[in-house]
Formats: structure tokens, sequence, C-alpha cells
């Protein structure tokens, strides 16, 4: 498929966050553009502000005329929406090309040099730290993340043609659509179980990917995978890794060694080893391709972060409220390390929303675990986003199995003063779901409260 002879792009589930990032894409090449989603998100209203037509029924009958011209039209979709629906049945059988966005993906980078973060934890801040850097250094690139990007409040970035950054997401094998210049694979925990059926499939599915690498491509791996290629870790053994790390006033500073040197007094400003990690993989990412190792390090300290990881909505001395999109019980670990790190001694809340029938069926006693490490847990439903319910799988379900005698199930109505309750010194958010839709609320209501 050749895009320049592609006149109409159309996206079914317009509104999703990497589906979002390729609609505006399109639209700054001077495409036209529309979709449908299910849902008026904020992310929706503002590519309707760009002037992208989008409607919120499936129906065919809502369709631009434009858009139903076979020649000239390409039609995106995201795997989350299911074969019945009727827009996607009526491209499909008129003979439209059709195609996902990961395929889409491939299509674009493959005349650039593609830098690729895949893993199922820290892709979206690996990547979004890499885009910074590369801006920093001044490297033309085009960046579609799976974030909004503080430091570019988008979770699209053109500032040329010659780089990409890209997450390569792992559901759905959608990253074997890609061939990188650079890629960094952060984690290979089970996930997405539902799509893999066993762990030993997702390790596969991640080879597979180290192998879709071009020629002279290079692979990065966190140090303990089983993959072979440069490594990173806090440890000496690592090709880059990071050591004599203190924290001033809520900021790493460390050394950060390279293969050729030591860069003293680097200095970042995320909270979480897991993050001290995602800036590694991005420095030694970027180290691959740009020369440039003193100003990539020093880019490092001016990086903003990326809406809901980590992010802090309110910071006073007797109350911080930490909004977060960790959804699977390595992440909430993570989340609850950096806390306990930057916060020591603090009476923590977690509000908590699972996200999917068949993940938190399939590590039920990873969430309960996870979650029991807190002061005080509050559970939300769980958001079904594409699935089905499963008969026995509820957050009441999961309720039961955390080990602390502070928890309890709300409704989101509730939540004010379900948090009031509990005295928390920390409030931390946690969820993939709409959770996120909540947290303007809960940010005023708890400051008029404080």
């Amino acid at each position: 498929m050749n895009l320049k002879d592609i006149h109409n792009v159309y996206f079914i589930g317009i509104g999703g966050i990497g589906m979002s990032a390729l609609a505006r894409y399109f639209k700054f090449i001077d495409k036209n553009v529309a979709g449908y989603d299910k849902t008026k998100t904020p992310l929706v209203d503002d590519l309707i502000e760009l002037g992208i037509d989008i409607h919120l029924e499936d129906s065919v009958d809502l369709i631009l005329q434009d858009f139903k011209s076979i020649e000239n039209t390409l039609v995106i979709y995201t795997p989350a929406v299911p074969n019945s629906h009727k827009e996607l049945c009526f491209f499909m059988e008129n003979g439209f090309q059709v195609k996902k966005r990961s395929e889409v993906l491939g299509i674009i980078t493959k005349d650039t040099f593609c830098f690729a973060v895949a893993g199922t934890h820290g892709k979206t801040t690996t990547s979004s730290i890499l885009a910074h850097l590369l801006k920093e250094t001044q490297t033309p690139l085009v960046a579609f993340l799976g974030g909004i990007s503080e430091d570019f409040n988008s979770n699209f970035v053109l500032e040329g043609t010659e780089y990409s950054v890209v997450e390569a997401d792992e559901y759905d094998r959608s990253f074997l659509q890609l061939s990188p210049d650079v890629a960094c694979i952060t984690s290979m925990d089970a996930d997405h179980l539902d799509i893999y059926g066993s762990d030993e499939e997702i390790k596969k599915s991640f080879n597979d990917f180290a192998k879709k690498l071009n020629p002279n491509g290079k692979l990065l791996v966190r140090n303990g995978l089983p993959l072979k290629g440069i490594t990173y870790g806090l440890d000496d053994e690592s090709d880059y890794c990071i050591t004599n790390i203190v924290i001033e006033h809520g900021t790493y500073i460390f050394d950060l060694k390279t293969p050729e040197e030591i860069l003293k007094n680097v200095r970042f400003n995320k909270p979480g080893k897991h993050n001290l990690l995602n800036g590694l993989a991005a420095f030694a990412m970027a180290a691959q391709a740009i020369s440039q190792p003193r100003r990539l390090a020093e880019a490092l300290a001016s990086f903003k972060g990326v809406q809901r990881r980590f992010s802090y909505q309110i910071k006073e001395n007797n109350f911080v409220f930490i909004d977060d999109y960790a959804h699977h019980p390595t992440e909430i670990e993570a989340v609850h390390q950096a806390v306990s790190e930057m916060h020591p001694n603090k009476k923590v809340t977690v509000v908590f929303q699972p996200h999917l029938y068949s993940r938190t069926q399939d590590f039920v006693d990873g969430f309960a675990s996870s979650l029991a490490r807190f002061d005080a847990i509050l559970l939300l439903d769980i958001y079904p986003a594409r699935e089905e319910p499963i008969e026995g799988v509820t957050s009441s379900w999961l309720l039961d199995k955390i080990e602390n005698q502070n928890k309890k199930l709300v409704e989101k109505s509730e939540l004010v003063s379900a948090i009031a309750n509990t005295e928390p010194e920390v409030l931390v958010t946690m969820g993939a779901g709409d959770i996120g839709l909540e947290v303007s609320r809960l940010k005023k209501e708890l400051t008029y409260a404080s």
C-alpha cells in the first residue's frame, strides 16, 4: 500500500490513545480524516477541535460519503473493536483497504530510522523519555506515544521524519509488524493471556519480535531477561548501568556508566526504580544513534513526565495525591516502591480499578498481594473494556483475597467520602480504565476539603 495514493483515512476506535496519535499524523500530512468511537473523551474532543469528524454511534449511515470511496480510502481499526461492529463489517465486505493500527505504523516507519520500545511494562514512559531526548538533541523525529507526554502536551510528536519512535505493543502480536533499527525490551511478564494462553507463548512472541530487527539493528534488553542483546540495569554487570544513587528533594542523582565512559552527577526527577530503568533504557537507545552522551544525560533532568504515570495531582506538606496507570501486579508493586521511597512513613490509601475480567482472573492472587501492601484499599468495579463478564470474576472476589483489614468496595459516587474516612497522608489512584476521568473531580473536591 502506498500512502501517497490515499486521500481519506477512516478510524474505527479513533479515541484510543494509540489511534488518536495516528489520526493526528494523517491530519498533519493533509489527509481527510474521520472516524467512530463509542465514548466521548477529552482525546475525542481534541480531535474534533482539529477539524476531524467523529460520531459516537456504530452506524454506516453516519459515515461521510467521501469515506465510502474504495479507490482512495484507508480504514484503520483497533483490535479492541469486535468483529460484529457494523462499520467494520461494511468496509470489510465491500473490499476497502482495512488495516490494524500496527500494520499502518509499520508502513509509516519502514522508511525511517525506527526506535521501537517493547515490554509488558514501561513502554509509554520509555518512549516518551526517548522522544524528549531526541528532541533535545535536535534530532528530526516523529513519535507515536501511548500516553500524553507532559513535555509535548500530546501523544504525537512531529519534529521531522528521519527518525521515528513507536511503542511496540505485544497485544495481539502487533509488534511483529515493525522492523526497527533500535529496539528495546523492558520486561516479559505474563499478560494478555486471553490472547496468548500461556507465559511461554508471550516469551516466544518477544523472541519473534527480536528477530524483526533490521539487518544492522541493535537490541537492548533489561539485564536478566532471557534474550541476547546490549544490557541495561541497576547493576555493575550491565553494559549501561546506574550506580551511586542518592535522592535529594525527590530527585535522583547518580552516575551513568556506558560501555565507553562514566557520566557523573546525572539527574532524573521521576520517582521509582522502575522509572530510573525507563530513563536508562531511553538513554541507551538514543546513544545507539546519537553521539552526544553528555547532552543526552543532561536532557534526562528536564523530562517532565507522562500523564497518569506517577503524576502528582496535589503535593502539599500534609497531603499528596498521585495518579498512575498501573494495571498489572508488577506495576502496582513498582508504584508502592516509589511511594515508599519518596514519601516514607506516610499513611497511603490506594484506589484501584481492575482492568479486564480476564486479567483479573489470571492474576487475582498477584493483585491481592500487591494491593495488600498499602495501608488502605478502596476497590472499584472491574472496567470491562472490550470484554464480556466472566462468571465469578468480580471486584468482591478480589477484595476477599486481599489480606488487609482496611479494605472496601466502593462506587465512584462514594469515592470522596470513602477516601476521607481512611484519613490518608498519600492518596494513589490506579488503573487503566476510566478511573483517569475521575482524577480532575477528585483533585477539586479533595483540595477544597483540605
